[in-house]
């Protein structure tokens, strides 16, 4: 019996090793409350800046010098959840003595990056033809795709995520005058809900 239980646990450490070799298992549950956090303080920033109640439609069909403003918006939230996100990607292969960078990040960067750069040329084209109520939807759906492609490796909730930022990126594309709102839902209140599981799943 205890040879038997020996040989579980072999296993075990085996298939534990081969996983911390082709997974990067040092994303936060934290860096994601803090990033739901943000991108809705963020949204929340925008309709105070604009004058709108949250339930008045139409952001967009305000004049294009408020778009700056909008985008300069965007900016310090894409920063700071950057930040927040490497900073305890970081803390947490400290703490597991997991290494910060090796091929495997390199992977999952890379596979994430494609269809990041992708949806910002893309949503760059939209500005440039005026179709600025479907930056907010192709902003998610370009994430949610991200999340999909780099998914493989890392953590399966990752995949998760992203099909529901696809999924609110496809219906915020038909609703588009709401378009803050659903970046909110998207960005914010999905990340936030992610993080708290990510956090009691693997980081208590």
């Amino acid at each position: 019996m205890d040879k038997k239980q020996d040989q579980l646990n072999e296993l075990r450490e085996i298939r534990n090793l081969m996983e911390r070799s082709s997974r990067f298992l040092s994303l936060s549950g934290i860096a994601g409350i803090i990033v739901g956090v943000v991108a809705i303080t963020g949204v929340a920033a925008a309709y105070l800046f604009l004058g709108l109640g949250f339930s008045e439609p139409g952001y967009y069909q305000f004049a294009s010098s408020t778009f700056a403003f909008l985008f300069a918006d965007f900016m310090v939230v894409l920063a700071v959840s950057l930040f927040t996100a490497v900073f305890f990607a970081v803390r947490n292969a400290k703490k597991r003595g997991l290494p910060v960078w090796d091929s495997t990040a390199s992977r999952l960067l890379i596979n994430m990056m494609i269809p990041l750069a992708a949806g910002g040329i893309f949503c760059l084209i939209l500005w440039h033809h005026g179709y600025v109520a479907l930056i907010a939807p192709a902003t998610l759906i370009f994430y949610g795709l991200a999340l999909i492609n780099a998914s493989k490796y890392t953590i399966i909730d990752i995949r998760y995520l992203g099909i529901l930022e696809v999924v609110v990126g496809l219906v915020a594309s038909i609703f588009m005058e709401y378009g803050l709102l659903f970046w909110a839902f998207g960005f914010g209140v999905l990340h936030l809900v992610y993080g708290i599981k990510i956090y009691f799943k693997h980081e208590r």
